[in-house]
């Protein structure tokens, strides 16, 4: 499948909403926090699968300010599974040159959890390979929201003319400022909607949904969405 990608026309930026964790367990009897846990390997396998491939970015959504809904005793696993992987996976992913950044309000987590994301943050911050969000804490709305309180501060503070506020300025008040926006974003599980992520920057990203859960992703199935991805013709409103 890979001798089929066309490696001069990959996107730049995927963004993966990883979805079907709870129903992958469920199916198989399980509790839901194990669905979790099986969901490192798909995260370890896209992760190295986009380096490979020497992608610009690559987005995980792994956790929205909606999901604070959900029980105390999954909220604690998930938590703990990110200080896990990133405890784990530092090595790996400083190696591999990869340079990690967190979307989303990060004062919102457990005080381990920030520590151990400040720890990646600090180790992988002059890499100069694929960029890794991950999103965590993150609401498309939040991220607009507080955008917009940035920027009215900066006008109060210097006077800036409103004639300035372009979509290019927005831009610098987001949380991936300076990242290109994203070209494909992948959902698993089989929904179909946004939930809330990358509401801004993905006025023109492509869509892939596939019926996969998010655990039994694997490298064949993200080749799939790539090789789906450059039979689109991207034309940003042109002709």
């Amino acid at each position: 499948m890979l001798e089929q990608l066309d490696l001069e026309h990959l996107p730049r930026h995927v963004a993966v909403i990883m979805d079907g964790n709870g129903r992958w367990a469920k199916r198989r009897f399980m509790q839901r926090f194990q669905g979790h846990r099986n969901a490192v390997k798909a995260v370890r396998t896209t992760v190295e699968t986009a380096a490979e491939l020497k992608l610009h970015s690559l987005t995980l959504y792994a956790f929205s300010t909606e999901n604070w809904k959900r029980p105390s005793q999954e909220i604690d696993v998930l938590m703990n599974l990110f200080s896990e992987y990133l405890q784990k996976e530092l090595d790996n992913l400083h190696r591999n040159n990869i340079c990690f950044r967190v979307i989303g309000d990060r004062s919102g987590l457990p005080g381990f959890l920030q520590n151990h994301l400040t720890r990646t943050l600090d180790t992988t911050a002059e890499n100069k390979g694929m960029i890794l969000n991950l999103a965590l804490n993150y609401g498309g709305r939040a991220e607009i929201t507080r955008a917009i309180q940035l920027i009215v501060k900066r006008c109060r503070e210097s006077s800036l003319p409103i004639e300035q506020i372009d979509e290019a300025f927005v831009s610098q008040y987001m949380y991936t400022s300076g990242i290109p926006d994203p070209d494909l974003i992948i959902r698993t599980s089989g929904e179909q909607r946004l939930s809330n992520f990358l509401i801004w920057q993905s006025a023109y990203s492509e869509f892939y949904f596939t019926e996969i859960l998010w655990p039994d992703f694997s490298k064949d199935d993200f080749f799939k969405a790539l090789l789906d991805f450059q039979q689109r013709q991207r034309r940003l409103g042109g002709v």
